[in-house]
């Protein structure tokens, strides 16, 4: 059977230990799948896995807000960075939170018939654009980070899933059968629909920050905060001068997709380290084995290869949350 995986060949979660083990145990309780791609390409790195499931599961699973809005919030910044494995993750969600109208109209490609749900896919599209800021949000401050907290965790998400996991989600793209994706989300339907206790996750950190202002004291803040210094941890596999690189990069970003010809990333064979990170943050789908063969030496272990990537793509994650709007922007309930 081909892997799911791309570039490293992560164990299963059968097998994981301590508080990798403790981790999962929690993914497969609330959000309802087992050893799910994204976490277990991380679990390669384990000072990564608990924290990014943290952000998840405070903002989407547990923040405030409704949860079938922020699964659309989730669907419409996958769709933005063209993650087509979390596309259809989402539409198989919506299902199982019950609308399944709005899930076959997102899958269809058609807009959300009810305007509050179209504002925040508007709104989740264009997150990545620094002009995004500017604009207020559609949903009260105190929605704020579980929405934005989604959208944050989504565009991390989505650059590990494009970088390290197959776009196929289900065998055979089983989940392009509306059948296949409306019986995959009511499978899921009693977990995604049952309360879900915020901070849960958060004994599962090491000493974790009170994270942004946006989180107004939520659970959400530590668990981006964690995040936040677990990525950081990856800038040891670059040198100084590969490290200002890819901030004098991601400064310059305008959201926009890199051109593939001609190639903007840096060479190969001068600076493979940093062509990896520039990749996992602005084009991570572009990352071929060449690129990871060029960088790896006898001592880059899948531990290694996974914190430069999550390196990157938070870099980019950084960027985009700098752009974004503060609580007292968003919109007051009506």
């Amino acid at each position: 059977m081909p892997t799911p995986f791309r570039h490293t060949a992560p164990l299963p979660p059968e097998a994981a230990t301590g508080r990798v083990a403790e981790v999962f145990e929690q993914i497969a309780r609330d959000f309802g799948i087992p050893g799910p791609a994204p976490f277990v390409a991380l679990s390669s790195a384990p000072a990564l896995l608990a924290p990014a499931w943290a952000l998840m599961r405070e903002s989407l699973i547990a923040g405030p807000g409704d949860r079938t809005g922020k699964e659309v919030a989730a669907f419409g910044v996958s769709e933005a960075n063209g993650c087509r494995f979390c596309v259809d993750a989402h539409t198989m969600l919506l299902h199982a939170t019950g609308d399944h109208a709005l899930a076959e109209r997102l899958a269809r490609g058609r807009g959300p018939a009810d305007e509050r749900h179209a504002r925040v896919l508007d709104w989740a599209r264009r997150t990545g654009n620094p002009d995004a800021g500017r604009e207020s949000p559609p949903f009260p401050p105190e929605e704020v980070p579980g929405y934005l907290g989604t959208a944050l965790a989504f565009h991390f998400i989505n650059r590990i899933v494009s970088a390290l996991v197959s776009e196929r989600l289900l065998p055979g793209e089983a989940q392009r059968l509306r059948p296949v994706r409306s019986l995959a989300g009511r499978s899921l339907s009693r977990t995604v629909r049952r309360p879900a206790v915020p901070g849960a996750s958060l004994p599962l950190l090491d000493t974790p920050g009170p994270g942004p202002a946006w989180a107004a004291g939520t659970p959400v803040g530590p668990a981006y905060a964690a995040l936040r210094a677990a990525a950081a941890l990856g800038a040891g596999l670059l040198d100084a001068d590969d490290q200002a690189l890819v901030r004098s990069a991601l400064r310059k970003w305008d959201g926009s997709r890199p051109p593939v010809d001609p190639d903007p990333f840096p060479g190969r064979e001068r600076r493979p380290g940093a062509r990896l990170a520039l990749l996992a943050a602005l084009a991570p789908s572009r990352i071929g084995p060449a690129d990871v063969a060029a960088w790896r030496r006898p001592e880059h272990t899948d531990h290694c290869l996974v914190h430069l990537v999550t390196y990157g793509a938070f870099a980019a994650v950084d960027r985009v949350e700098s752009t974004l709007s503060a609580p007292t922007t968003a919109e007051e309930p009506s």
